[in-house]
């Protein structure tokens, strides 16, 4: 009975040690779902690189109206694009930046099949065009998954474009009405308002420093080249070729850099023991 008595009043000793022990310590917080990050705004640095696809709805001349008709088929070959840009990210949805880049040359080449009064001919082009862009664009992100945001966008601004070394050379496919010839244009560039639609996705690889693979939608407007003239410099009217509708689908690799640094979190305080 005694011994009883002795693990009864053990156990009740052991009880309320635990007890004032559990007292001392801090009470765990239950558990909770994360708080949700900003992403707080600044300003960033960006390059980019790439390649064109571009197009041209036809080439016009003065000359055009003698025509009967005119079937052309005209292509450029692809071309790098070397970019720099800032801009601000205001907040974790919204962003703009200003950008300029150099489109490098790229070798046009095309055929026209002609009719006229009195016969048929054969037109074949070649030059080369290259241009400066310089857009104010801005951009929606579409939220963040597993660090990768698409996004989507739209820029307006101006181009430069310069069209080089431009040359006609015409063959008369029936010997009737016109002669073989060659004709040459004088290098031109002209200045164009120009617009561009953007979609991509950007991947945060650290908190200063995103990747971004992108298309991009540009329109750069017309290209002219210089009054056209024979080999031996003569010509009866002013006519200057004209390259319209300029339009590329481009596809571009870039980078940014944040220059403000993120918010750091402050752990949240220690709990206060109690006793």
């Amino acid at each position: 009975m005694r011994s009883v008595k002795f693990f009864i009043a053990a156990g009740a000793v052991t009880l309320l040690s635990h007890a004032a022990f559990a007292a001392d310590m801090a009470i765990a917080p239950p558990p909770y779902a994360s708080p949700v990050v900003e992403d707080f705004g600044g300003w960033y640095l960006r390059g980019d690189i790439g390649f064109s696809n571009q197009r041209v709805d036809r080439l016009n001349n003065a000359l055009d109206s003698t025509l009967t008709s005119s079937v052309q088929r005209n292509s450029f070959n692809t071309a790098g694009i070397f970019g720099v840009g800032v801009g601000y990210k205001v907040n974790n949805w919204f962003r703009a930046d200003a950008t300029g880049e150099y489109r490098g040359n790229s070798q046009f080449f095309g055929t026209d099949r002609i009719t006229y009064t009195g016969g048929v001919g054969t037109d074949t082009y070649h030059a080369t065009k290259s241009e400066w862009v310089v857009l104010a664009n801005a951009y929606v992100d579409l939220g963040t998954w597993w660090c990768v945001t698409p996004f989507i966008g739209a820029g307006v601004g101006g181009a430069r474009v310069a069209i080089n070394g431009f040359t006609d050379q015409s063959i008369a496919n029936n010997g009737g009405g016109a002669l073989p010839g060659l004709a040459y244009g004088a290098d031109a560039a002209r200045w164009n308002f120009a617009w561009a639609a953007h979609a991509g996705l950007a991947y945060k690889v650290t908190p200063n420093f995103t990747v971004e693979l992108a298309y991009r939608y540009l329109d750069m407007g017309d290209g002219v080249t210089g009054d056209l003239r024979t080999f031996d410099g003569v010509n009866n009217i002013n006519n200057p070729m004209t390259f319209k509708n300029i339009t590329s689908h481009d596809l571009k690799l870039g980078v940014r850099w944040d220059l403000t640094s993120p918010q750091v979190y402050a752990p949240p305080p220690p709990m206060i023991r109690k006793g």
